[in-house]
C-alpha cells in the first residue's frame, strides 16, 4: 500500500511540473473533470528545518541521535487543491540504509516524543482516545491518514510523498513524526510504527 501511495504522489508531482495534461479528454469531458479533482493546484507550503535535541529547537526535534543525528534536515512541502492534498518530505543526514515510518500528527513537536499527539485522521476513529490510539485498519490506513514511510539511501537521504483525496481541517494537523519502522497494516496494530525518533512542526 505504501508503494502505491508514493507512486501516486510522484505521478502527481509530475503533473504539477507539467502544468496540465497532454491527453485529450473524452467526448463528455470526463478526463478533464478527473484532473481538476485529483491535481492540487495551489503553491506549496514549505517547511525546512534542522533537527536539534529536545530543548534546543522547536521546529524539528530528534529523540534518537543515532537514527536522526543532530544537524540532519527535513523539508516538508504541502500542496492542496480541490478535494486533494499532497505532502512531500525530503530528509538528509539520517542513519543510512534503514527503514523509517512517518505520519502526519495532530500536535506540534515538543521535548517529549508523545507531545505530537496521535495521527491525523480525515474520519476520526470513534473508538480511539488520547490513551488508546487508533489501530483499526478501517481508520488507520493510508487513505484516511497520511503515511510517508521511506528507506534512506547510503547517504542517509530520502524523498517520499503521499496524496490523499481530502484536505486538512484547519489547525488539526501540526507535525510530521518519524518512527523506527515501516507502518503496520493488520488489525490491532494498524498505523503503528514503533518509537517516535524525531518530529518536525509543520504549518499545514
Amino acid at each position: 500500500m505504501r508503494t502505491i501511495q508514493v507512486a501516486t504522489g510522484l505521478a502527481l508531482t509530475a503533473l504539477l511540473a507539467a502544468g496540465c495534461s497532454e491527453g485529450d479528454p473524452d467526448a463528455d469531458g470526463a478526463a478533464g473533470e478527473e484532473e481538476s479533482v485529483a491535481e492540487p493546484t495551489s503553491s506549496p507550503s514549505v517547511t525546512a528545518a534542522t533537527f536539534l535535541p529536545p530543548g534546543e529547537g522547536a521546529g524539528a526535534v530528534t529523540y534518537d541521535e543515532e537514527a536522526v543525528p543532530e544537524g540532519a534536515t527535513a523539508d516538508v512541502q504541502v500542496r492542496t487543491g480541490e478535494e486533494a492534498t499532497q505532502v512531500e518530505v525530503t530528509v538528509t543526514g539520517l542513519e543510512a540504509d534503514r527503514d523509517f515510518g512517518a505520519h502526519v500528527h495532530t500536535e506540534p513537536c515538543g521535548d517529549d516524543p508523545d507531545d505530537s499527539g496521535p495521527h491525523y485522521q480525515d474520519e476520526l476513529d470513534p473508538e480511539a482516545d488520547e490513551d488508546n490510539p487508533s489501530v483499526d485498519p478501517e481508520y488507520a490506513n493510508p487513505d484516511n491518514e497520511v503515511w510517508l514511510d521511506f528507506t534512506t539511501d547510503g547517504g542517509g537521504n530520502a524523498d517520499v510523498s503521499a496524496t490523499v483525496p481530502w484536505e486538512f481541517r484547519e489547525g488539526d494537523a501540526q507535525s510530521v513524526v518519524l518512527h523506527e519502522e515501516h507502518t503496520a497494516t493488520h488489525h490491532g496494530e494498524a498505523g503503528q510504527a514503533g518509537d517516535r525518533l524525531a518530529c518536525v512542526t509543520v504549518e499545514f
